[in-house]
């Protein structure tokens, strides 16, 4: 396939804390709603923080055969029900003929850390005899995407991407690369995590970069305001189904919007800590806007990493700004993980997915708990109210640890 043929988005499937499913999720997002709470899955009394980012009402028996369900960690629990939701929602029939034709790219940050946490305590009480049978390929990270392919029956490629908090933005734009240069005619792709587990808060709030607010926890995820504390940690997935063009066409699929942009760099400073000088995220925008064959000027939303940190809302706002310039100030930016928290490896596909309904819907959703602005962070971040807006074209950051960076834009389809 030429380089010139365009990749749409035909079908979307998401499970987040604030829904488990693509319209409950956005109608909760675009309406200022937040998922943050107390942690129900285990006693957090002896932890900092002490809330998190739960998928709620959430029983995997309800989707999956039991004997099945118990043999998949989490985190594949939950990608396999927003796979499915995405094939539904893109009306894609899977069959022997077209199996070979579609591509699995979803990744994870974590992987099973569920299951890594348990059977360490299984080990140290009960002994080696009692790690389960299954642990070694329940926990790796390829797991999700391969029970995806199972459950559905997919045949073509299929492989993880793994970049931390970018996986799932680079999983949606290496699949975009992949139908470009015609190795597939459709890609599931996306990304899942389930990191919600005591030695993951513990660790998180060692560093520093977890919120503390436990009294108030629908308040604690403040993306750019003075007073944010960190990001709230949270699980869920978020899968796009991705086309060419012509097959979209062909069949008559319904078409979101195209995915015309992808750029993804390395910041090559610190193994936790992001370029304080903003190059990393700066480039990753200004390859995508390149890819897109975009101006600054056409870009109408920006949905940012935005995780609520001291260091990543005005370092981000700075390549903002480097790459938009004077034009950075009209262009909205709000961050979504103000009410989903940050899902890992999932926040850059459920963030794909928002943008993308953003435009088609004409609605840009609110920063909320954005109180007291920050004097470094400057830009319009959309303050807790939502907005009408026609665009034609956003932008979607992903930044993790390890100096990963990704970019996508997504454009009106006509």
């Amino acid at each position: 396939m030429s380089e010139t043929k365009r990749v749409v988005i035909t079908g979307m499937g998401l499970i987040s804390p604030v829904g488990n499913d693509v319209k409950t999720s956005w109608d909760n997002i675009k309406n200022g709603r937040s998922g943050i709470d107390k942690i129900t899955f285990f006693d957090a009394s002896n932890l900092e923080t002490q809330i998190a980012g739960e998928v709620k009402n959430f029983d995997p028996k309800a989707h999956l055969d039991p004997k099945e369900a118990r043999r998949m960690e989490r985190f594949s629990q939950l990608a396999i029900v927003a796979a499915r939701e995405a094939v539904k929602d893109a009306q894609l029939e899977i069959t022997e003929a077209n199996s070979e034709r579609i591509a699995v790219l979803i990744g994870s940050a974590g992987g099973a850390v569920l299951a890594v946490s348990d059977n360490v305590k299984i080990y140290e009480t009960k002994g080696p005899r009692r790690v389960s049978p299954i642990f070694l390929p329940m926990m790796l990270v390829d797991t999700a995407g391969a029970l995806v392919a199972i459950d559905l029956g997919i045949r073509g490629p299929n492989y993880a991407i793994v970049s931390a908090c970018a996986t799932g933005t680079n999983a949606i734009g290496e699949a975009a690369e992949y139908i470009k240069r015609g190795d597939a005619d459709v890609a599931l792709c996306g990304g899942t995590d389930a990191p919600i587990f005591a030695v993951g808060i513990a660790g998180f709030n060692i560093m520093g970069v977890l919120s503390r607010q436990n009294l108030e926890p629908t308040a604690a995820s403040r993306p750019f305001d003075l007073n944010r504390d960190g990001f709230v940690l949270s699980e869920g997935a978020g899968v796009m189904v991705l086309e060419s063009e012509e097959h979209a066409l062909a069949r008559g699929a319904r078409i979101y919007g195209v995915l015309s942009g992808y750029g993804t760099s390395a910041d090559a400073v610190h193994f936790a800590a992001m370029d304080s000088e903003a190059g990393g995220i700066a480039r990753s925008m200004k390859w995508a806007l390149a890819k897109a064959k975009l101006e600054p000027k056409d870009i109408g939303y920006i949905n940012p990493h935005g995780t609520g940190t001291k260091l990543n809302d005005v370092t981000e706002t700075t390549a903002i700004k480097m790459i938009f310039g004077e034009e950075a100030y009209n262009i909205p930016v709000s961050s979504t993980k103000s009410m989903t928290g940050h899902m890992m490896g999932a926040s850059g596909a459920a963030e794909a997915i928002f943008a993308t309904l953003a435009m088609t819907e004409e609605i840009i959703p609110p920063t909320i708990n954005l109180q007291t602005p920050d004097p470094k962070c400057d830009l319009d971040y959309v303050p807790n109210t939502p907005r009408t807006k026609r665009f034609d074209h956003a932008l979607s950051n992903s930044i993790g640890l390890g100096g990963h960076n990704a970019s996508l834009v997504v454009s009106r389809y006509n």
